[in-house]
């Protein structure tokens, strides 16, 4: 196409993007019926709506079925050690805020050996989004129960149940500070992704919990499908009528559940006041 197609002092138009362009070519290779498969497309598909190029974009995980994300976009990516990725998400756009930062983990990567830095996140409350798909197992890891399984959940690894209360994320999240709070189900791949795109837009550490079935380890959990439905109120900026909501939430309401407007945190690179020789002096002997 030559210039002469546009009129004289206006620059082309960026083309559309589209999910395609967010996917790398390596083959996901999670067990058949894994709800991350339609996790991924509805990911790709929000970094589409929001419209940034995958050069741009840096998608960061941990440990766990759910943090192979990274490798299947073409998006700049970090696949870092287990629970850490929060930590190492934050450093990441707190040295380069111009980037889209997301964080893909699962409920054992997150909230058990990661809960101490998912708790601080969202304290922080910087500028990016944390997507946590939680199956209520430790699939990669042959179906131990995880910090979200139901007590009485019986299996090999856990006869007639652990007994220990499930943690509650929304709850935990929005006490701890997170800006935007939501919950989707995998299994809706257009209503998830929107989902996703409004947690990237919106300012503030945003934190979107994914039903997403373990079909391997949690059969039962096909019957989700069934058992999720839109939340019955809007979301609210008023974090006190949040909690009262989440807290006799049933579990499978999907929608934005919380949506505030504390301040975002500002820190970032500041201009040095030293050179590294002039530091290094003082700790001479």
């Amino acid at each position: 196409m030559n210039d002469m197609c546009h009129p004289p002092g206006l620059a082309a138009e960026p083309p559309a993007l589209n999910a395609q362009q967010f996917k790398s070519g390596a083959k996901p290779i999670w067990c058949p019926g894994c709800g991350d498969y339609t996790v991924l497309n509805a990911v790709t598909k929000a970094l589409a709506i929001v419209g940034r190029p995958p050069h741009e974009v840096a998608v960061v995980s941990g440990i766990g079925c759910s943090s192979r994300i990274p490798a299947y976009t073409s998006c700049y990516g970090f696949h870092g050690v287990h629970g850490r990725a929060l930590a190492a998400a934050t450093g990441l756009k707190v040295a380069r805020p111009d980037l889209t930062v997301l964080v893909a983990s699962g409920d054992g990567d997150g909230y058990s050996i990661g809960g101490n830095h998912f708790l601080h996140a969202c304290r922080r409350n910087v500028d990016l989004t944390y997507i946590v798909m939680d199956n209520h197992v430790y699939g990669m890891t042959k179906g131990q129960p995880s910090p979200t399984t139901e007590p009485d959940w019986d299996s090999k690894l856990s006869p007639g149940g652990t007994g220990v209360r499930s943690f509650h994320p929304l709850v935990i999240a929005l006490a701890s500070g997170a800006n935007f709070v939501a919950r989707a189900f995998s299994g809706d791949q257009d209503t998830t992704a929107e989902l996703i795109a409004a947690g990237i837009r919106h300012p503030g550490f945003s934190f979107i919990e994914i039903l997403s079935p373990c079909v391997t380890f949690r059969p039962e959990q096909r019957e989700w499908k069934t058992m999720v439905h839109p939340a019955p109120v809007v979301p609210t900026d008023d974090a006190a009528r949040a909690a009262r909501r989440i807290m006799t939430d049933d579990g499978f309401n999907i929608g934005v559940l919380y949506a505030g407007n504390r301040p975002v945190y500002g820190g970032g690179p500041g201009k040095a006041v030293a050179q590294v020789d002039e530091l290094a002096k003082e700790f001479e002997l």
